[in-house]
């Protein structure tokens, strides 16, 4: 079959556009506000750009029956009106004409679209500073438009854009919500703008602005990030990245923060907002503050609604953390009592820091206390009274042993919240030879005295039976004598046996092959966790001295399975049975005594 040859232009359904446009491209059609807000800059900006005098104001009129947007910018001839109205998407034509250059805020040719979201006809009405006569243009959501020129002149050189809402889109068009949405995206833009004669734009970024003391300008610093935030910042961090042609201030937050919470920044570009919860500006550690900037270089994605993931980017946000990292240190250095108080809000966050970071790492071990059996200190004052010093990765681990530890002399550490083990693994980088050892919970039998040798070879009886009581469960039974005198017994194991029990319960409910495979890496045996009696508490003493087997053997289960769950241990199915029988088993000697 031949072909015809020729070339051809692609239709273009605009109300396929629109659809678009508010279904993917915008988050919500009160974008239309911005990008007429933008428009109208950038005109003013590209005839200042000929005439640095040219006036700069931007105006809203809102009615029922329409929205006008008035600009005093360069204004478009009938020739421009038809190349950047009436063209979707050509951009090499909008660059020879100027429209396009690097300190426009738009760049995409599309803003003018956004006013369908809200209208089925947009009206503009042109006068260029370069001369010739008023323009009007009529766009229609069909595609279609009409242009006409106007006998009568405008007064001024500028540009009216007026639509005329739908009524499904009342909501977005009342002249409280445009009030509103004006002053949320155009407040920091350098041009003068009112909506029905009320000034929305302020005067310029509230950081640049000067105060007479820098007491003055922290205070309105703090009630501006009140205003945004809700809440009197701990303290705020000026920001600044030339690259990026970035400034702007953090403010960091007074009270806990969740590691897990999105961002909640405010960034704008070239004083228009871009999004007032934009992610990925900050580096991950960095919840502890929010920040709001204006920048010049970042680049905005297509809807202007976030930014490109690019290396500029990236640079950015490590020049932040930077930054952010500096001021920890500076207030190590200047201000020691408000860097504690910062601690104990944001200690995730250096932690995280600490991860990567040496300085923060001594920032860390200086400053940051933390749970010991002895009360609370830093890892620094920690070292110095033990420089053998253990510590556990596990919290209920430690609240389970910090009391033995103290009575044996033992240093004992907390290293079971987030972040602890990798930091503490960490230390011998700032203090080579001077870190911390995890403990094994078993070696702590050999730092409890023995009982005395005649007192054990009275209960040699006693042990035997508790020791057959405990051989199913693969637990030992040994008699120590250690403070505190209060706690009867105490549920030791070791790494090594934890892995050989763990091995040996998957065998159970292994296959017949896994089984011989676990089987053989077992081979040798292994180490037994320990049930420790404590001979100094009354209770075992009691129970040392039971004549009846059976009772010993009972008594001695219900203390296995107390020590269980005093130390927070996972209770296998045959725990779960062992500490039921000896519950109902007592239960039933109680009833039956007292008979």
């Amino acid at each position: 079959m031949p072909y015809t040859e020729g070339t051809r232009a692609f239709q273009v359904d605009l109300r396929g556009v629109v659809d678009l446009l508010s279904r993917h491209l915008y988050s919500s059609p009160r974008v239309y506000v911005r990008e007429l807000l933008q428009n109208a800059c950038d005109a003013i900006i590209a005839r200042r750009s000929g005439d640095p005098m040219a006036p700069g104001r931007i105006w809203v009129e809102v009615s029922p029956e329409a929205i006008r947007v008035h600009d005093t910018g360069i204004g478009l001839t009938e020739d421009e009106v038809h190349t950047l109205l009436a063209t979707i998407g050509r951009s090499s034509k909008r660059d020879e004409l100027g429209f396009a250059r690097h300190e426009f805020l738009g760049q995409f040719g599309i803003g003018l679209l956004s006013g369908f979201l809200v209208a089925d006809e947009i009206h503009v009405e042109s006068r260029s500073a370069t001369g010739g006569q008023t323009v009007l243009w009529t766009g229609r959501s069909d595609g279609s438009y009409d242009v006409a020129t106007s006998g009568s002149q405008k007064s001024e050189p500028g540009t009216t854009v007026t639509l005329r809402p739908r009524r499904d889109a009342a909501v977005w068009t009342s002249g409280r919500t445009v009030t509103e949405l004006a002053a949320l995206f155009g407040s920091l833009l350098p041009v003068e703008v009112t909506v029905d004669g009320t000034p929305v734009s302020g005067a310029g970024a509230p950081w640049q602005v000067r105060h007479a003391s820098p007491l003055l300008r922290r205070e309105a610093l703090v009630a501006y990030g009140r205003e945004l935030f809700g809440f009197s910042a701990f303290d705020v961090i000026d920001l600044e990245v030339p690259e990026a042609g970035l400034t702007g201030v953090a403010f960091v937050v007074p009270h806990p923060a969740n590691p897990g919470a999105r961002d909640a920044h405010r960034v704008y570009l070239k004083g228009m907002l871009l999004s007032e919860k934009l992610t990925g500006l900050l580096p991950e550690w960095a919840f502890f503050v929010r920040v709001v900037v204006d920048a010049a270089e970042l680049r905005p994605t297509a809807s202007r609604e976030a930014l490109y993931d690019d290396d500029l980017l990236e640079h950015t946000r490590d020049a932040l953390g930077a930054q952010l990292r500096e001021w920890l240190v500076k207030l190590a250095a200047t201000d020691p009592a408000r860097l504690r108080g910062f601690l104990r809000l944001h200690h995730l966050g250096v932690k995280a820091l600490a991860l990567h970071d040496d300085d923060m790492l001594r920032l860390v071990d200086r400053w940051l206390e933390y749970e010991t059996a002895e009360g609370p200190m830093t890892l620094a004052q920690f070292r110095v009274r033990h420089p053998h010093g253990r510590f556990t990765t596990s919290v209920d681990e430690f609240r389970q042993l910090a009391g033995v530890c103290a009575a044996q002399g033992v240093g004992l550490l907390n290293g079971g919240y987030v972040y602890d083990g990798d930091i503490l693994a960490r230390l011998s980088r700032i203090e080579p030879g001077h870190g911390l050892s995890r403990l094994e919970p078993a070696e702590l039998t050999t730092r409890m005295g023995p009982v005395d040798p005649a007192a054990e070879l009275a209960v040699r009886g006693f042990l035997a039976a508790a020791g057959n009581a405990l051989a199913p469960l693969g637990c030992e039974v040994v008699l120590r004598d250690f403070d505190p005198a209060a706690l009867p017994a105490l549920y030791l194991t070791s790494r090594a046996a934890r892995h050989d029990a763990q091995a040996k319960e998957a065998g159970e409910v292994a296959g017949e092959m896994w089984a011989d495979v676990l089987g053989a890496l077992d081979a040798g045996g292994g180490e037994k966790p320990q049930l420790v009696l404590n001979h100094r508490n009354p209770l075992v003493r009691r129970v040392t001295r039971l004549s009846d087997p059976a009772l010993a053997a009972t008594a001695v289960e219900a203390l296995y399975g107390m020590a269980l769950l005093h130390g927070h241990h996972p209770l296998r199915a045959a725990d779960t049975a062992t500490l039921n029988r000896s519950f109902l088993g007592l239960l039933d000697w109680a009833v039956v005594g007292r008979e």
